[in-house]
Formats: structure tokens, sequence, C-alpha cells
């Protein structure tokens, strides 16, 4: 299995990379309880060999980035630090999407100004807002990344034929969708990420839909767990790695010891026989 991924033809980084969303208070909101506990955790995963970090504006929002950038700054060579877009949040209950092309220049800019950097490695719009036409957004983001303040472009919570839409108006190296041993919703996506060499990066690995489809294969990978004396998170992270070589998860955490566990995931394997079981 390899180690490594590359995206957009010029950034390798490993594939098991670190979501910085729940760095942030509870419900996603304001400053966490300790800040210097989650600038801690920022240097442990960078520390593990970690070298892909996630976040976006709306994660505090501008909480995650400010904590980067506080834990981080001046970045390690190599560091990829891929942010998001095009969502808003008035209260802590609330996730709005803005894809209004003012709005995601002003967001981008911002971001660039609380992470330190003269140009995002990967900027993704976090999802498609109903209200305004997927041309308009995206062909913001894509003079912006002619104006050299984006060096890739990705997209997140987009289906097949709106990954399609996307890249008729700019290149796109990555898509970042939810994606668990229960949620496989998003296959005809990971199908096209591996056919056209797109990274595709899952989030919410361990959820479970109740009633859903894939129940037997959870219960399958649950006892894969218990056989491996390994926590689910690192079997459902394991099982995400080996399910294809497009895959770059980002389990997050706001805790060393489970950031601990989940980097060892990376070097856990199925056979053959195992990955069949599962489905």
């Amino acid at each position: 299995m390899a180690t490594t991924i590359t995206i957009g033809g010029d950034l390798t980084v490993n594939r098991l990379g670190f979501g910085a969303m729940r760095i942030t208070g509870p419900g996603i909101w304001g400053d966490p309880p300790d800040p210097s506990a989650a600038r801690r955790l920022l240097r442990r995963a960078v520390e593990l060999g970690i070298d892909f970090i996630d976040t976006a504006d709306s994660y505090g929002p501008e909480v995650s980035e400010r904590l980067i950038f506080d834990a981080l700054h001046p970045y390690p060579e190599g560091l990829v630090i891929a942010t998001k877009g095009g969502i808003v949040r008035p209260a802590a209950s609330q996730w709005v999407r803005d894809g209004r092309p003012a709005h995601l220049r002003e967001a981008c800019l911002a971001s660039l100004r609380r992470l330190r950097l003269e140009r995002i490695d990967l900027y993704q719009i976090h999802a498609i807002d109903p209200q305004v036409p997927l041309e308009e957004s995206l062909g913001e983001i894509a003079r912006l990344q002619r104006e050299g303040f984006i060096r890739h472009v990705g997209v997140s919570n987009f289906d097949a034929g709106e990954l399609a839409r996307a890249r008729s108006i700019v290149e796109v190296v990555s898509v970042q969708n939810r994606y668990n041993v229960s949620d496989r919703s998003s296959d005809p996506v990971l199908a096209i990420c591996e056919r056209d060499g797109l990274a595709f990066i899952p989030w919410s690995p361990l959820s479970q839909a109740p009633g859903d489809a894939h129940a037997g294969a959870r219960a399958a990978l649950e006892r894969w767990a218990v056989q491996r004396e390994a926590s689910f998170s690192q079997a459902a992270t394991a099982w995400l790695l080996a399910r294809s070589r497009a895959m770059l998860p980002i389990p997050g955490t706001s805790r060393i010891e489970h950031l601990e566990d989940n980097t060892v995931a990376a070097s856990m394997r199925f056979t053959p026989e195992e990955l069949l079981e599962i489905g």
C-alpha cells in the first residue's frame, strides 16, 4: 500500500492527514477550553509525521486557522495546509452556505492573513450555495488562483455531476466528501478520483447511519478491530487507506492520545480475504 499521495502533481504528502475541526470549542464554536493544549496537539501531529492539515474558516469560526498559525508558524518545510471557504457561522448552531464571489474572495484573503501565507496550497469550496450559480463561485476561485493566492483548487460535498461541472470551470485536484464503512454514497465520486488521479479526502470516518445498507460491513470491521486489539477508530482509518489508493483520511481529535492512536492505523494491513469480508 502506498504511504504517500501526490496532490495536483506537485504536492506529495503522507496518506494520513489531520482534520483540525475539533481543536476549537464545543460545537466547533469559539476558542477551545485549553488553547495551549490545542497548540501542543498540532505540534505533536507534525512530530508524528503528519504533513497535511485540513481546516476551514468556519471552524470556530476562524479559531482553527489562528491556532494552526500560533502553533506551527514558521511552518516546517513540506507541510501542506488546506483550508475551505463558502460557509459562514452567524451563530453556534448555524452553518450557512455563502458562495457569492465577493464573499469567497474576502474569505480566501482572510484565511491567507490568519495563516500568514502568501499562497494557500489547497483551497476548497466548502459546499455549493444553491442561491449562487456554481460557475460564479468557482469562477472567482479560479481568478484567485490565477492571481497567485491559491496553488490548487479542491471541492467539498460534491456529487459526481457537480464534480463534472466544477472541472469544466477550474482544474480540481481533490474532493472532500463524507465517506466511511457505513456510508459509501460517494463511491461514484471516489471512482472518478481513482480514474483521474484526484485525491479523495474522506470526512466523518466513524459515523454509522441507522439501518444503513452496510451494517454488516461495519460489524465485520468491528470484529477485525477486536481481533487486532485495535480501536474502532484505528480500524476505520486503516480500512479507508486500504479501500483506495486515492484516499487521504484526515481523522480529527482534540486529544493527543487519540491522535497517537489514529496514526497507528497507517501501519495496519488487511488481507485480501478480510477486505472481501468487509466489502
